[in-house]
């Protein structure tokens, strides 16, 4: 039987952090999921940010994705992706107190995929190990990473190739100029928002963790 997500108000750093968790009985892992901007339409039911919480679960994870400052019934307010990453790390550190000991993976879409990578080198520059980053669809010409990214766990980013949202060639460009290792996917006749795609992204995740 598929176990359910269980909403959850969490405590964020300026109040209550609406999320959704799946403990999955006897995890290997644990994984957080960020959602694209909230100033957007982006929230923890985006479907891209659903396909990889379902992809998670059937990887044996435990999941948590929640909703940013400002969104659905989270406390607070858009900081412009500064607070968001505090979010981030309040619900990261919530996930891995309920399952103590297991490995951190980090996964973010668009906007959230930006902040998911902030937030995995704040982690491990704190001295937490992260066990992945993926990064979906990241605006990289919007949202400064230089010297923000983690260094040592596997990072893999996916990117469509007809983005209309974000420039693929800027992403592109920015995986090239990369000196640590990581793996760039492009998915190919692919928008933004995976129209079509979701199982081909599914099938591109579930292997990487």
């Amino acid at each position: 039987m598929i176990q359910r997500e269980s909403p959850v108000l969490l405590e964020g750093p300026c109040g209550a952090l609406e999320a959704l968790h799946l403990p999955t009985l006897d995890a290997r892992g644990v994984a957080v999921i960020c959602h694209p901007h909230p100033l957007y339409g982006g929230t923890m039911q985006n479907k891209v940010v659903a396909t990889l919480q379902r992809t998670a679960r059937d990887a044996g994870l435990a999941t948590l994705r929640f909703n940013f400052r400002g969104v659905g019934h989270s406390a607070g307010v858009h900081d412009q992706g500064r607070g968001e990453i505090d979010d981030a790390e309040a619900a990261a550190r919530w996930l891995m107190s309920q399952h103590p000991g297991l490995p951190l993976t980090v996964m973010g879409f668009s906007f959230g995929s930006c902040v998911a990578a902030c937030l995995a080198g704040r982690l491990e520059g704190e001295g937490v190990p992260v066990a992945r980053l993926l990064m979906v669809g990241p605006p990289v010409e919007r949202f400064p990473l230089d010297g923000r990214l983690p260094q040592r766990c596997p990072m893999t980013v996916i990117q469509p190739e007809d983005d209309e949202v974000v420039t693929p060639a800027r992403v592109f460009a920015w995986s090239e100029s990369l000196e640590r290792p990581h793996e760039l996917l492009k998915v190919a006749e692919c928008g933004h928002f995976f129209h079509g795609k979701l199982v081909e992204l599914r099938e591109l995740v579930l292997p990487r963790l």
